[in-house]
């Protein structure tokens, strides 16, 4: 059976997951990738070295954002988000960054050989973050009870 998401279940969805895809557009040009993330108050925050992503969401904020769960073939959930990203600094920035590092460092094999996310302290002031202010999500899912 196929299926939209609920407004519950698409939270949850989102809330559970720490990889996503972000999708960016400019000049002609589409650019998806995965990122790590963390999903807080309506928003989805992530974080990046300099590149091409930076660049992209820089000179177009307007971004996607995909995020699923698949079970097998027949049996997934899958969310699209609509946002506008925003470069974060300072206070703000630093929260997001420690939303991130303590969503994922649990999720690691080796956390205490990863510190900071297995970014090396000294190259903290590279790291970008950005805020993606949602506008709008859907979702669709597919299940079959007799799997």
């Amino acid at each position: 059976m196929l299926g939209d998401l609920n407004k519950r279940e698409l939270l949850d969805l989102i809330e559970n997951q720490v990889i996503g895809r972000l999708g960016c557009h400019t000049d002609g040009e589409t650019y998806i990738v995965p990122v790590n993330y963390v999903y807080r108050d309506n928003a989805i925050y992530l974080h990046s070295g300099k590149g091409k992503k930076v660049d992209m969401m820089r000179a177009n904020p307007k971004v996607c954002f995909q995020v699923d769960e698949i079970k097998d073939t027949f049996r997934w959930k899958s969310a699209i988000l609509w946002g506008n990203s925003i470069e974060l600094s300072s206070e703000e920035r630093q929260q997001a960054m420690q939303g991130i590092i303590h969503r994922i460092m649990p999720l690691t094999n080796r956390p205490s050989e990863e510190p900071s996310h297995g970014i090396k302290p000294e190259l903290h002031d590279n790291i970008i973050v950005f805020k993606i202010e949602l506008t709008d999500i859907s979702g669709k899912y597919e299940t079959h009870d007799d799997y």
